[in-house]
Order: C-alpha cells, then structure tokens, then sequence
C-alpha cells in the first residue's frame, strides 16, 4: 500500500494514504507540497525599533544584529534586536523539549492567523481530495457492484434470525471456484449460534459456554459457501453452489448466493441491534473493497403466488467494487493479432505474466510434451488452485487471439480464439468482452451468445460474448480441448472500414472481467506497402479482365 506522509515538522506526521492512481498520486503530492508552503512561518518584517536608515531596506541587505533567542540562546544574523532582556530559559532537556514544541506551535499559530480564507479552504480541499476512497471504477461497467444484503427476519430472545444474499450486478465479471469468502467484524460480543446454507471456517473459542455450543464464537468470523449436494435440511434458496456467482448477463438466475444465520448475545429490537462493520469479500482472492454497511428500507418478499408481500424487520446492505490492480500484481490474459493480409502473427508480448525461469522457480512452468506433466500435475499445489501453465514466452494463463480472416463486398470477417495454457483450471461459464467500433454493424456471430454492452449510452462499440450451455461454455484445461473459437461477421460501414493503421483490432480485451495486454500499437500487421487500400474479393473478375484484354493487345 502506497503511504504519502506529510511532514509538518518536529518529528510530527500527518499519514495521509490509500491505494492510488497515478493522478491520485499527483493530487497527493502537490497538496502536501501547498499546504506546507501554506504552513511555512511568514517572513519577518522590521519591527517599529528598527533604525531609521535600515528602514525601506529590503531585509536580505540589513546588518547582522545579535540576537537573544529564548530557547536557542544568541546568535548573529537576524533581523531585529529584543526590547527587553531575555529569559534565562529552560535548563533541562525535558523543559527544552516543551519549549521548542511550544515554540513550533506558537510560529503555526501565527502563520496561519494570517492566511487568507480562500488559501485555508484550498489546503482543506487539496488534502481531503486526496484521501482514498472505497469505490472502485471499471469504465465498461461504471455501475457494477456485489451488494450484501442483511435482512433480519425474525428477533430471538438473546438476538435475531437473519437470511444475508449476496446480489452480483457486474455485468460481466462473475465469481468462479473455489467460490467467495466473506467476512465481517462484530460490533459487541455476538455469537453465531447456527447457520444454514453457510459456515464459518473456524469456531473460535466458545469455553464460556455450557449446554448449547455455538457454531462460532470468533470476534471476526469468516464465512464459506457449502458445496453442491448438501442435505435439504441444511439448506436454503441460492444457496449450496460452493461459492460460485454467475455475472448479472450471463445468468441472471443464479447471479445471487444466501445463507441464513442465528445470532446470539445481540440486540433484540431495531434501536438495540449494532450493524457489523469492517466486511471483506474475497472472490476468491484479494480485488473488491466493501463500504460500512448503511441501514435501508426493509426488504419486501412477494410470495409464490404473488398475492402477499411481507417484509424484513431490518435491513442494512454493504456494497463491495472491484478493482483488479488490488486483485492481481500480473496479468492473467494477453492478446495475440494476425490477418489474411500479412504474414506477421504478432505474438503476446514477451514476459507478459511471467518469465520462464526454472533455475530460481523451478515447476514455474511445464513443456505441454513433458513426461513429468502428469507428476506435476499431481504435486504441491494441486487443491489450492495454484496456476500451473504451459511453458511460452508470455506465461499467461489464457491467450485471446483475433485474426482477420476474409474480406467481403460488403462484409468482413474475424475468427476468435481463447486458449487456456492453465493445467489446474477449467474455466466455466467464461466470458469475454471486446471493445471495437465495428460491434454496431454486426451481423451474426457463430457458436457464441452475445450481448451489446453500451456504458457510454448510444455508442454501442462493446460486446460480451460467451459459450453456448452443454457446449462450449467450459474452457478445458490445457491441452489438445482446451480451447474455444468462434467466427464473427461484420457489415461496413463506408464512413469508418478500412484495414489501414490497425482499425480492424480491437481496443481492449476482457477474460473474466480482467483486461487483458494488447501488443504494442506500432506492432500490429499493417497492410503491404503496394496497396494503401485493399481491393475485395468482387473486384478480382474485373481485374483479370482487364489483364487478359491488355496481353491480347499487346502479343496478338
């Protein structure tokens, strides 16, 4: 974590931090370097006693004067001389510690007695600007978020009955296996007696109890979803999916997770009742930030056959964002570029997600002929979900490749591959997101679903594409299946097609919600240098025509 410290001086801090863009990071900076400007102790001016001659003369030209300081004794070279004689001053160091602090706080006193309103509000502004916030952006999903909702259902002699869902509204970015962790710290000394649907990973320690043991005790449990095929009587609706949420788009149905808790030792009315605090959401690692949890409306139930509507007894909701530079530290994807009118595949660049270095990672990678695959397979790692990729020179889990395949009269042409280079993981229900100009023109798309994102209203330039259910929507592992392709044909527009300068690429890239590295611009294929504009398929009749009737003129 990213820490700006203003000093102010004497050994006094202000921390002033957070996770930071890098014009955060700027805004940071430049307030701490205005108010300290703000801060700094005013030059002197010459006092009333100052001899006539000195006087209208700039202080940098006055004649050094001895001067009687209080705490730091004399000393020559100052401004203007004392009125009166000194005070011998503190003797100990404890007395002079206190009398530099007093000093310090008497000349910031006076600095900033004579700062102008305006100059106090723009150090106020510049600081408080800078300050981290809990919301994460993600420009092609600005409202995304998993928002937590905690309805209290029924109230329990030491505590209440609460049924806690979890509502995935990101378009496009859904949480796969091993499944969400969430986790919260308890504002007295609750206790959760028991729990359906969800536990906790630890008990805590519960010696206080007798009788009745509950499920846990800890100040700051954290919670798991049950796996598939878990007894009906333990659990409830969306529940028992071992952790996995699919995003907003792409399955709606089971874009929610619940479990229901008792909890003990906690208020029994809505004005005794302490909302948890500090909630941490890992799906299933580090990437979202979740806010305090903020009282709301309670919740409104619409029975099955729709002629009763009841409601919560409290409701309070916590809403997390993701942000995947707290997620990763390296990529997970890159991006590789080919077309019919060049030779040049341009590659993932080199070292995307890692480098291939065996002598100081050894296993890092393994050669997709190995004979030690399947060992490798098998070895440290293999529950954990740790990546075990195949050896390429970009070492990325997943490659997404574009190529331009064919050009039309009026249409053209693109074949999509995504490659899973991962041995450990299979990806279900993936998805991918691409970002180009031509998606409002198109056509038709084989062997993919697709949804037009449109986060910037009326420009419709994003699309979502995923597997077809009992298809393709499993990625296999690495190998020969582990891979999934599909064609997509788009319509010109006369106004915007060309094939000069990279414009049938795509912009961005996203796999799972994570963007994925495009080579460099100035590597993309570009079209031969003999034909600025090229000629479609149609046109080549009417040029062998012409060939054949100027060789006839000539040679017969």
């Amino acid at each position: 974590m990213i820490k700006f410290i203003l000093q102010l001086s004497m050994g006094h801090y202000i921390v002033v931090g957070g996770e930071k863009s890098l014009v955060a990071s700027f805004l940071s900076s430049l307030s701490s370097l205005v108010l300290l400007r703000l801060l700094r102790p005013l030059r002197p001016r010459a006092p009333p006693d100052l001899d006539a001659s000195v006087a209208g003369i700039p202080p940098s030209y006055w004649p050094p004067v001895a001067v009687e300081d209080p705490v730091l004794g004399s000393s020559v070279g100052g401004r203007w001389r004392h009125l009166s004689a000194p005070d011998p001053g503190p003797s100990t160091p404890s007395a002079m510690k206190m009398a530099r602090s007093s000093s310090f706080f008497s000349s910031l006193a006076r600095s900033t007695s004579k700062l102008t309103p305006l100059a106090v509000f723009l150090a106020f502004f510049l600081v408080f600007s800078s300050l981290p916030s809990t919301e994460a952006y993600d420009s092609l999903d600005p409202n995304g978020n998993i928002t937590i909702k905690w309805d209290i259902m029924q109230w329990t002699p030491d505590g209440y009955v609460a049924v806690v869902t979890m509502y995935n509204f990101q378009q496009y970015r859904h949480i796969q296996a091993p499944g969400w962790t969430l986790g919260w710290t308890w504002a007295k000394k609750e206790v959760i007696w028991s729990m359906v649907g969800a536990q906790t990973t630890e008990q805590g320690d519960c010696s206080k109890f007798k009788g009745n043991i509950p499920h846990c005790c800890k100040k700051d449990p954290t919670v798991v979803d049950l796996l598939p095929g878990t007894p009906y009587n333990m659990q409830i609706a969306n529940c028992c999916k071992g952790g996995v949420i699919s995003s907003w788009i792409q399955d709606p149905a089971n874009a929610a997770s619940s479990f229901q808790i008792s909890a003990g030792r906690a208020g029994t009315t809505n004005k005794t009742v302490r909302v948890p605090k500090n909630f941490t959401l890992n799906a299933p690692g580090p990437g979202y930030t979740c806010g305090a949890a903020k009282i709301v409306k309670p919740t409104k139930f619409v029975t099955a056959d729709g002629r009763r509507t009841t409601q919560a007894l409290m409701t309070w909701n916590v809403t997390c964002t993701y942000s995947q530079f707290l997620s990763q530290k390296t990529p997970t994807c890159c991006v590789s570029l080919s077309s019919f009118y060049n030779d040049t595949i341009v590659n993932c660049p080199t070292c995307t997600c890692g480098c291939q270095n065996n002598i100081t990672q050894p296993g890092s990678c393994v050669e997709g002929d190995s004979p030690y695959l399947a060992s490798a397979l098998n070895g440290p790692g293999k529950y954990s979900y740790t990546p075990l990729v195949q050896c390429t020179s970009h070492m990325c889990p997943i490659r997404v490749h574009w190529h331009v395949k064919l050009n039309y009269k009026e249409y053209w042409r693109v074949k999509v591959t995504i490659t899973n280079f991962n041995y450990r993981m299979n990806y279900t229900q993936w998805n991918l997101v691409v970002q180009h100009p031509n998606f409002d023109n198109l056509t038709q798309i084989f062997s993919f679903n697709y949804k037009s994102l449109t986060p910037y209203g009326g420009i419709n330039d994003t699309a979502m594409l995923w597997g077809i259910k009992y298809y393709n929507d499993l990625l296999m592992a690495a190998g020969p299946l582990g891979n999934v392709q599909s064609e997509l044909l788009f319509q010109k527009d006369s106004s915007t097609f060309t094939f000069e300068k990279g414009w049938a690429f795509p912009r961005r890239i996203y796999f799972n919600g994570d963007n994925c590295v495009m080579p460099s611009p100035d590597a993309y294929p570009w079209l031969p240098n003999a034909s600025p504009r090229l000629l479609g398929p149609s046109l080549l009749p009417v040029v062998l025509f012409w060939a054949m009737l100027a060789f006839l003129l000539v040679y017969v």
